[in-house]
């Protein structure tokens, strides 16, 4: 943990007292009561509701290998339609076997995560396809954002996971896993991300962490070392790409999250109950794949269902819907038992207010959901259109100051001070009390980006706003350049399969 980012490390110069905050952010448990939306019979009542869908409306499944998984298990397939319709009996073994706890290998043991009930992990905002800061404007987002945003991701202990945070469009598509996958294990050693764009990437990108890590086959298998995100096709649908990534990450033993994208009124019902009862479908129809392909393997529920403004047909995102939804998911998650991923995020155009307020709104919904992974919780923007840096950094001070509140309130004899309050006078102050100077340097959560002074000195300092100040918190981690300690020939193997499999044509994605 690096000074520079408010991560809680003494001051490297051999004082023997302690000068700074020290906090884990690394492994955090959800303090909060999970809050409710429904009551039990009302969540009871929707996921008979979802299973209903799957027996009698069903699925469409575009990869014939997914239709035979399930035709193999007792579901009746309809080949013309691609219709799969799953019997609730088929979805309750297969939510028996999933697992309730998953621990995901980092690139350093410190950075393993345990991913449960109670757990919670956050990622920064993913699958962008514009950049922006201040200094560079709005762009199509390329392989320096790429790499920048993961130093940025790295730099933080309170961000657990490396998602895909904006598209490398400067980089071929067949070429592109490889980039990113570089990108991640030269960078970070945090749990990566793997896109599932088709078993040749993924079977790339498997390899070269295997590569990175010193893992033979077999090792590689017996942990959690990845992760995925799978979106299912709202309404109803799974693509032949996260059919396959479903298969292919339950095979090899690495993690998928399931995420339905259900958009009330436009690609689900109009209502919370009938949005969030869809979505619980899909989900499930995607979890009973995984584990028919491998009972076991490693997979998380997860939603992502807001509202859009019927104005415009446009996703909104921090609303009282989208909090909503949020509170219902975890119901479901905890009905069924499994980790579970939410998300947070804003419709804002720029980092401003209607950006903080929107993704801070949707970040306690979460929370008070129970999440396991909250993803978009630093930095998106345009419901996810873009992703800033500067957003990036202010946001991360609201996660920060959210892990300060994971962490257990000391309430000993020391804290409750009767010898304090003795040693000052009435109408006094405590400003130099012995339990004062004891704990002045450690006792209060440290800003990252936030300026306490007051107006007058604020404006000797040059009057700088939080935007500005950001900008400059992230030029420099972007500057000091930190690489994972990798081993040199591991790298040189990770280097030498890039260059073979380049010259071979790489891997196109399959659709």
């Amino acid at each position: 943990m690096r000074e520079t980012h408010r991560t809680g490390r003494r001051r490297a110069s051999g004082q023997q007292t302690q000068t700074q905050r020290e906090t884990n952010y690394r492994q955090l448990r959800n303090p909060f009561p999970p809050m409710r939306v429904f009551s039990d019979d009302q969540i009871a009542a929707m996921h008979e509701t979802s299973l209903r869908v799957l027996e009698d409306l069903g699925v469409r499944v575009l990869l014939p290998e997914a239709r035979a998984i399930y035709r193999a298990a007792g579901a009746r397939v309809d080949e013309d339609s691609q219709m799969v319709f799953l019997g609730r009996d088929i979805v309750a073994a297969a939510l028996a076997t999933a697992p309730r706890s998953i621990t995901v290998r980092g690139g350093a043991p410190e950075r393993d995560l345990l991913l449960e009930l109670g757990s919670l992990t956050f990622q920064p905002g993913a699958g962008c396809p514009h950049a922006t800061d201040l200094e560079r404007g709005r762009r199509p987002g390329s392989e320096r954002d790429f790499r920048e945003l993961v130093q940025l991701t790295q730099a933080f202990d309170v961000l657990h996971m490396v998602p895909p945070l904006v598209e490398p469009q400067d980089v071929p598509v067949h070429l592109r896993h490889y980039a990113t996958m570089k990108a991640q294990i030269e960078l970070s050693d945090k749990v990566p991300f793997v896109f599932s764009r088709g078993t040749p990437q993924v079977l790339d990108s498997f390899e070269l962490l295997k590569r990175a890590r010193g893992l033979d086959d077999t090792a590689f298998a017996a942990d959690p070392h990845c992760y995925t995100i799978i979106n299912t096709n709202s309404p109803r649908q799974i693509d032949i790409p996260m059919a396959q990534g479903l298969i292919d990450f339950a095979r090899a033993g690495q993690v998928a999250i399931v995420t339905p994208f259900t958009l009330m009124g436009a690609m689900a019902p109009i209502t919370v109950a009938g949005s969030i009862t869809l979505s619980h479908a899909e989900a499930l129809a995607a979890i009973t794949l995984s584990q028919l392909a491998r009972p076991g393997a490693p997979v998380m529920y997860g939603t992502f269902t807001s509202n859009v403004d019927m104005k415009s047909g446009a996703p909104a995102l921090g609303t009282p819907e989208h909090f909503k939804a949020s509170l219902a998911a975890g119901q479901l998650a905890r009905l069924i038992g499994l980790p579970w991923r939410c998300a947070t995020g804003s419709a804002g155009n720029i980092n401003d207010a209607q950006a903080a307020h929107e993704t801070q709104f949707a970040l306690w919904g979460c929370l008070m959901a129970g999440a396991t992974t909250i993803i978009h919780a630093a930095g998106w923007l345009e419901g996810g259109l873009s992703i800033s840096y500067e957003k990036m950094i202010t946001d991360i001070e609201a996660l920060q100051m959210v892990a300060e509140m994971c962490v257990e309130t000391p309430c000993g004899a020391d804290e409750i001070g009767f010898e304090a309050i003795a040693e000052v006078a009435p109408g006094g102050h405590f400003f130099a009390t012995a339990q004062t100077m004891t704990r002045y340097q450690t006792e209060f959560y440290e800003p990252l980006v936030a300026d306490w002074s007051n107006f007058g000195t604020w404006t000797e300092r040059g009057a700088i706003d939080a935007n500005t100040r950001a900008t400059g918190i992230w030029k420099r981690i972007v500057a000091e350049d930190w690489r994972a300690p990798l081993d040199p020939g591991r790298m040189d193997a990770l280097n030498d399969y890039i260059t073979r499999r380049t010259a071979e044509g790489g891997a196109p994605p399959e659709s």
